[in-house]
C-alpha cells in the first residue's frame, strides 16, 4: 500500500502573523577620527598635569626640609648658649665626681701623722666631701682615676729615698690601707741643690663611704707652692 502522505518536498513556509511587530535593527554610526583625537589630547593633558603636580611637590618639600635643618642648625648652638645648657655629651661628663685639692702650707696640727692637708678655698670638689681637712669622702660609688703629684725640696744630709702613698680606708672607723706608693730621692749639692717629685696614680674601684688621703714621710721637706704639691681624681 502507498503512503500518500509522505513526499520529499519541504513544507512551505508559515506565514508571517498579522499584528506582531517584527523586531529591526538600527547600524549604530561609527566614531569619527576626530573625537578620538580630542579625547586622546584631553587624557594626555591631565597626565602631564598630575606629573607636573607630583614633581612640584616633591621639590616643595624637600627644599622646605632643607630650609629647616639649615634654620636649627644656625640656631641651635646660640639657643643652647642661652639657655647654659651644653651639649648631652658635656653634660654627662660634668655631672660625674671630681676633686683636685692644692696643698697647704700649715702642717704643724699633724706634722707627726704625715697626712697632707688641703686648701678647701682653693679646691675643687664636686659630689665629694671633706674630712678633717686631709680626709675626702666619696659620694658616687665607682671607678675612679686618682692622682697625685708631691714635690721635696732638698734637704742637706738627707740619704734615704723618699716614700708617699695613697691611702684608703672603707670608712672613717676602718683602718687605712695604701693603695698606691712611690719614691724619688734628693741629690744634695751646695753648688747645685735639687728637688724631686712623687707621682702617684692608679684606677680605683670605691665605694659610697670610702675616704682617700695622702700620706708623706717627712712634711717639712714638701714644696707648698701652687701646683707644686695636688692630689685628685675623677669618676670614669
Amino acid at each position: 500500500m502507498i503512503n500518500t502522505y509522505q513526499t520529499s518536498m519541504a513544507p512551505p513556509p508559515v506565514p508571517p502573523r498579522l499584528g506582531r511587530a517584527q523586531p529591526f535593527l538600527i547600524p549604530a554610526p561609527l566614531p569619527s577620527s576626530g573625537s578620538n583625537k580630542h579625547l586622546i589630547r584631553f587624557l594626555v593633558c591631565v597626565v602631564t598635569l598630575l606629573l607636573f603636580i607630583a614633581v612640584g611637590g616633591f621639590l616643595f618639600i624637600y627644599y622646605n626640609n632643607n630650609n629647616n635643618n639649615n634654620k636649627e642648625a644656625e640656631k641651635g648652638p646660640s639657643a643652647q648658649a642661652i639657655a647654659g645648657q651644653p651639649p648631652l655629651e658635656e653634660q654627662e661628663t660634668s655631672s660625674r665626681a671630681l676633686a683636685r685639692m692644692i696643698a697647704m702650707g700649715n702642717y704643724t696640727k699633724i706634722e707627726a701623722s704625715g697626712y697632707l692637708q688641703w686648701k678647701k678655698t682653693h679646691s675643687t670638689v664636686k659630689k665629694i666631701n671633706f674630712y678633717k681637712e686631709h680626709w675626702v669622702t666619696i659620694l658616687e660609688p665607682g671607678d675612679y682615676h686618682v692622682f697625685s703629684r708631691v714635690t721635696f725640696s732638698f734637704s742637706k744630709g738627707l740619704m734615704k729615698p723618699l716614700v708617699g702613698r695613697i691611702k684608703l680606708r672603707q670608712s672613717k672607723s676602718m683602718e687605712e690601707e695604701d693603695k698606691v706608693k712611690a719614691y724619688c730621692s734628693l741629690n744634695y749639692s751646695a753648688s747645685n741643690p735639687q728637688m724631686c717629685t712623687i707621682t702617684m696614680e692608679d684606677l680605683l674601684s670605691l665605694k659610697r663611704g670610702n675616704q682617700l688621703s695622702v700620706w708623706v714621710q717627712d712634711l717639712s721637706l714638701v714644696d707648698y707652692d701652687e701646683g707644686a704639691t695636688t692630689f685628685g681624681m675623677f669618676q670614669l
